[in-house]
């Protein structure tokens, strides 16, 4: 990863339309596990967006890995992985080992090592029994699982998760929970699954499109309560 800060904000407004959804965001974020929460429409998804390019800054900078997203937003998407509330807007191919070597296809591997990618990645997070079944009719945690190897065969640097939980069930939101502690890589989180953030090392509060707390989760998340209340 490169050195120093991986996620830079500085004094970030985003505007659609009439309507300002980011107002001067400004953050240096290298810790290794980052939380982001605030109520709907406080801009938190925008935020994510910002990091891989999918949404640029109207004033102010977004750096990624020493990279400025106005100017490098396809190198930054090679080093940055981005993962969808819902994973069926990220699975395309018919079986499961298709859809994640779908991911590799630009990289010039022989196909002996793409599939042993393919099957290492699908035994890690315990997907190894389905690589042949139809990718779409698995559970949803499991397409989650699925959509998750299909960015991490690539081996980002950095892993956005919006909403990771929002569509899954108690057992598979505590996987994916055990899965971002194992996690080597950076990885920005947004989400309303406040238990999910528990060890984080950083939590940031978003307020109609301004950072309103930032700091440990349990100072974080006790003044995003008291902003609900």
């Amino acid at each position: 990863m490169a050195a120093g800060t991986s996620i830079d904000f500085a004094g970030v407004h985003v505007r659609l339309g009439e309507r300002d959804v980011l107002s001067g965001v400004t953050a240096s974020l290298s810790e290794r596990r980052v939380g982001v929460v605030g109520a709907n429409g406080s801009g938190k998804s925008t935020l994510a967006r910002l990091v891989n390019g999918l949404a640029l800054p109207t004033s102010g900078s977004v750096t990624v890995l020493g990279l400025d997203t106005r100017r490098h937003a396809a190198r930054i998407r090679r080093g940055v992985g981005f993962l969808f509330t819902d994973p069926d807007a990220q699975i395309v191919m018919p079986t499961v080992a298709e859809d994640v070597a779908f991911s590799l296809r630009r990289k010039g591997l022989s196909r002996e090592e793409v599939d042993r990618r393919v099957t290492d990645v699908l035994a890690r997070y315990g997907l190894a029994d389905h690589a042949d079944h139809p990718a779409h009719h698995l559970s949803g945690g499991q397409k989650q699982l699925l959509a998750l190897c299909s960015i991490m065969v690539l081996e980002p640097e950095i892993l956005v998760m919006d909403e990771p939980t929002t569509l899954l069930d108690l057992r598979h939101s505590r996987q994916v929970a055990a899965l971002l502690r194992e996690l080597p890589q950076q990885v920005l989180v947004v989400t309303h699954d406040l238990p999910l953030l528990a060890g984080f090392d950083r939590v940031l509060v978003l307020d109609e499109g301004r950072v309103a707390a930032d700091g440990s989760p349990e100072e974080a998340i006790g003044h995003y309560r008291k902003l609900m209340a």
